[in-house]
C-alpha cells in the first residue's frame, strides 16, 4: 500500500494563520470588544500556546474541533469515546477551561452525540438545519444543539469558483441584516460566521470582516457572544 504524499507547502498555509492570520483577527476582535468562540484541535493550541493564552486572558471560548483532524476512517465506539476525552482534556490544559462544545472534522458517527453527553458537553454543533438552538434528546441525556453554517463562511475564498471579499462581505451582511429584521418581528435568531486564521486573516480579506464588525456593532440590540454564552442562554429559557 502505497503512503500519500505529505504536501509540506500546502502545510505553510497553515503556519501563515498562526504568524500573520492570528495577529489581524485578534487584534480586530480586541479593538471592537467581540467575545467569540474559537473552534480548535486541541493539538493545534499545543503547538500554538500563545493562542491558547490569548483565548485564555481575553476570556473567549474555546470549542473542541477534535484532538486532531482525523480523515474519514471509522473509528469504534471506544476509539471515538478516548478520541473525544484526550481533546477535552488537551484543551484544558492550554487554555484552562475545559471545552463544552464540539464540532467534528470529519468524525461523526451515531455514537457520537451520545459519547458528547457522557463527556459532559452542552453543545454539538454538527448541523445544518436551523437558525436557531434546539434540543436533542438521546439515551444517556440531553444535548443543545448549535446549528452550523457554511454558507457564511470563510471557505469561500478557498473553493473554486470563489468569491472576492466585496462579495463575501455583501453576503454575510445581507446574511445579518435579514436575521436581524426577524429579530425585530420577535423571532430571535442566530447568526454563524466561521472564519479561520489561515482564510480571512489575509490582508487582501481582513478588511471585509473589518467592515462587518463595524456594520453589526453599529445596530441595537446585538448580542455578540460565544456559542457557549447562548446555549447557556438557551438551557436558561427552554428548559428541556
Amino acid at each position: 500500500v502505497k503512503k500519500p504524499i505529505r504536501n509540506f507547502s500546502n502545510e505553510t498555509n497553515y503556519e501563515y494563520g498562526i504568524k500573520a492570520g492570528f495577529p489581524r483577527i485578534s487584534y480586530l476582535l480586541d479593538k471592537y470588544d467581540i467575545k467569540c468562540t474559537w473552534t480548535t484541535c486541541a493539538l493545534s493550541l499545543e503547538r500554538a500556546p500563545k493562542i491558547a493564552e490569548y483565548i485564555r486572558e481575553r476570556k473567549h471560548e474555546a470549542c473542541s474541533h477534535g484532538y486532531r483532524w482525523v480523515h474519514q476512517f471509522r473509528l469504534n465506539e471506544d476509539e471515538e469515546r478516548s478520541f473525544i476525552k484526550k481533546a477535552t482534556d488537551s484543551i484544558e490544559r492550554t487554555t484552562g477551561k475545559r471545552p463544552f462544545g464540539w464540532l467534528s472534522r470529519y468524525l461523526l458517527t451515531e455514537n457520537t452525540r451520545r459519547l458528547l453527553i457522557e463527556e459532559g458537553y452542552k453543545y454539538h454543533m454538527d448541523d445544518y438545519s436551523d437558525d436557531k438552538p434546539f434540543w436533542d434528546t438521546c439515551n444517556s441525556g440531553n444535548i443543545i444543539v448549535m446549528p452550523y453554517a457554511i454558507d457564511t463562511n470563510d471557505m469561500k475564498f478557498w473553493t473554486d469558483p470563489a468569491l472576492t471579499p466585496d462579495q463575501w462581505l455583501k453576503y454575510a451582511v445581507d446574511t445579518f441584516d435579514w436575521l436581524y429584521e426577524e429579530g425585530e418581528r420577535g423571532h430571535c435568531k442566530y447568526m454563524s460566521l466561521g472564519l479561520h486564521l489561515r482564510i480571512i486573516g489575509r490582508p487582501g480579506r481582513i478588511g471585509a470582516f473589518e467592515k462587518f464588525l463595524h456594520h453589526i456593532c453599529s445596530k441595537k440590540d446585538v448580542w455578540i457572544t460565544s456559542r457557549e454564552d447562548i446555549a447557556d442562554l438557551f438551557a436558561k429559557q427552554n428548559p428541556i
